[in-house]
């Protein structure tokens, strides 16, 4: 029975040699690389990234040695068999030399790309002729004779390491005792391996990816530490690649807009306080305020507090419009002013770029003290890495929520996914009382989410609605009351701008909120205690999400160039929304009095939304031709130069 034992006991020590071999990779990486950390990496802080490098590595391993898992945790009685042995050894050392190698090869190719290579390498080398192929190749190897070297010497270990071997098999009568154990430990590992390929156990876990490296680094840069190279090309296979299209010159496509905001106020910085409220699922068509011509006047919403709050003190908008469907394309957007085109920021390359954002406008040049809040499990939805990666100082998650005293801790989990909003908007608000000021914080509300469920204490309290979403509605709007009655009586309160939107829509009931257009349709409010002048329903003009950054930036007077998609939406000119339709892979863009599809290639419909609420009549063939052209060009320079920035990491103001 020992050698049934030895068998995963030898998978254990197969997987551990190959960690070791992942760890030797990251730190010829770091050697090799060195003039890119000498100065700015600490000791401690290298240990911290190594150890963050093994939760990419632990997914790389499992998908890449699945095979040999199988094999060896099914229970199968041919395992008797030495011949068995060979071939798993062969599979062994071949799939896992191929991953070395691949780490090794981006020891050199790392400078000249920034990032870790990803599955974009086979369209980039995509037109190049196998001779071409082994030319280049060929001539890094000889280069890098000693990475070879190495390479060869990691595949010798791999084999000599491997066990068991056929020496150590031997018959056995106990068949049962061989199927219990195998079986045991095939239903063991099985949840095990999900879990860490997922990156977690929980159900507010999404699988972990390349973004979430920016979760433990100080730079951009040291993500090339973190990650390992199969699970970068890994993570993104099948996924669509930011393809820059050939619409126009640059120099037409920078004279019809661009994204790179110089500062033209002569009027000293304001060092107001700054605050994001991000409201999961909070759609227009939830709340009370814009719909007050709904069901022939007779509908009331679910947010009275917030309905009061626009009505007696805040600016706000009639066409006002989100960038993406969903919480990972809500972030960028309201954070950064970086719209979602094609595919999520967060599941592709580009999520490695240097990115700008509020936070790190307002910290690195300005002195602000920064921070997000997220009640969910510290990492849930890789919002804890794209804070990192856009400046914020601080992370308070449900941990800092759970490790502090004045609050009740794990008694407030709303059991899935997150602290009820209640208890967590009082923690941000006791939390921003001991920032220095000035502060720019921003907090992503969790109770409004599914499975759409209160707390027992307010059971019957909120109204239902038509959808299971609209209790919870109104019990964050309460929770949102108490955070505002907290927030006035602190000394910060009346220097503070805040800024209240929603990630995305969700749950629609009435047909002018289920059109494409009407699945954009969320609030952007700006509230500001001690600013009177700041105050109207504006009904004309056009806003969305990728305009928040911009608009505070330039309510402050902020006097430094930066990358911003959107625009003030407080000052002169025309607004626009351009966002991304996935359920038919095309663009639909609002301009003016019409809104267009656009495929990519050709405009395919316009309509009169302001009077065509739900998108009816396609008025593509009657429109005026110059408008239709201006609206065409236009996005298409955005959209150009949106693909262009991100294939080319400039999302940021160079020095």
């Amino acid at each position: 029975m020992k050698h049934r034992q030895s068998i995963i006991g030898g998978l254990i020590w197969d997987m551990l040699v190959v960690y070791l071999a992942y760890t030797l990779c990251r730190a010829v990486f770091l050697v090799l690389n060195w003039s890119l950390y000498a100065g700015a990496l600490t000791l401690g802080h290298s240990i911290e990234l190594f150890g963050a490098g093994l939760l990419f590595d632990t997914p790389a391993i499992l998908y890449t040695n699945a095979v040999i898992l199988l094999m060896f945790l099914l229970p199968l009685h041919w395992k008797e068999r030495p011949g068995f042995y060979r071939v798993a050894r062969w599979i062994y050392m071949i799939v896992n030399s191929i991953a070395v190698y691949m780490n090794l090869m981006d020891c050199v190719y790392f400078p000249f790309t920034g990032k870790r290579t990803t599955a974009s390498v086979f369209d980039e080398f995509s037109n190049e002729g196998i001779g071409e192929m082994l030319k280049i190749f060929g001539g890094q190897f000889l280069s890098h004779w000693y990475l070879v070297l190495l390479a060869a010497l990691v595949t010798w270990a791999f084999c000599k390491l491997f066990r068991p071997i056929p020496a150590r098999v031997k018959k056995t009568s106990s068949l049962s005792r061989y199927y219990l154990l195998h079986s045991v430990a095939l239903v063991i590992a099985i949840p095990l391996c999900i879990g860490a390929i997922r990156g977690g156990f929980t159900k507010a876990t999404r699988p972990i990816t390349i973004s979430n490296a920016n979760q433990y680094v100080n730079r951009p840069v040291e993500t090339g530490i973190v990650l390992n190279t199969p699970f970068s090309i890994l993570r993104t296979l099948k996924k669509t690649p930011f393809v820059v299209p050939n619409y126009m010159s640059d120099e037409e496509a920078h004279a019809l807009y661009t994204p790179l905001h110089q500062p033209s106020d002569s009027t000293a910085f304001t060092p107001r306080n700054v605050v994001v409220l991000i409201l999961e699922s909070y759609s227009k068509q939830h709340i009370g305020f814009y719909n007050k011509t709904l069901r022939n006047g007779t509908y009331k919403g679910f947010t009275p507090f917030l309905d009061s709050l626009i009505e007696a003190s805040a600016m706000t908008y009639r066409y006002s419009y989100a960038n993406g469907r969903k919480s990972i394309e809500g972030m960028p957007s309201v954070l950064s002013s970086l719209p979602n085109f094609v595919e999520p920021l967060f599941l592709t390359p580009a999520s490695l770029n240097a990115m700008s954002g509020l936070a790190r406008e307002l910290g690195e040049n300005k002195g602000y003290t920064t921070a997000f809040f997220h009640g969910a499990q510290n990492g849930s939805m890789g919002f804890e890495a794209f804070a990192r990666a856009t400046g914020f100082q601080r992370y308070y998650g449900r941990d800092e929520y759970d490790a502090d005293p004045n609050f009740n801790g794990d008694e407030d989990f709303d059991g899935t996914w997150a602290i009820w909003d209640e208890e967590f908007f009082q923690y941000f608000a006791q939390q921003m009382s001991k920032m220095k000021e000035p502060f720019m914080t921003a907090l992503f509300s969790a109770s409004s989410h599914d499975p759409f469920v209160i707390p027992e204490k307010y059971k019957g309290r909120f109204p239902q609605g038509e959808r299971p979403l609209q209790q919870c509605i109104a019990y964050t709007d309460y929770a949102l009351k108490r955070f505002f009655e907290t927030a006035s009586r602190q000394p910060w309160f009346k220097n503070t701008l805040f800024v209240i939107t929603a990630d995305h829509v969700s749950q629609q009931v009435d047909p002018f909120y289920c059109t494409t257009l009407g699945h954009y349709c969320v609030p952007i409010i700006l509230y500001a205690p001690g600013d009177a002048s700041l105050h109207g329903y504006d009904e004309e003009h056009i806003v969305e999400q990728i305009d928040i950054m911009p608009t505070v930036l330039s309510y402050l007077h902020y006097d430094k160039p930066y990358i911003a998609f959107g625009r003030d939406m407080l000052g002169d000119g025309d607004g626009f929304a351009l966002h991304w339709l996935p359920e038919s892979s095309s663009y639909e863009y609002v301009w003016g009095d019409y809104v267009l599809e656009f495929d990519g290639k050709q405009v395919t419909a316009a309509y009169r939304f302001r009077t065509d609420s739900t998108l009816t009549n396609n008025v593509l063939g009657t429109m005026p031709q110059a408008t239709r052209h201006r609206m065409e060009h236009h996005m298409k320079s955005i959209i150009q130069q949106y693909m262009q920035r991100m294939t080319t990491d400039q999302l940021t103001v160079k020095p």
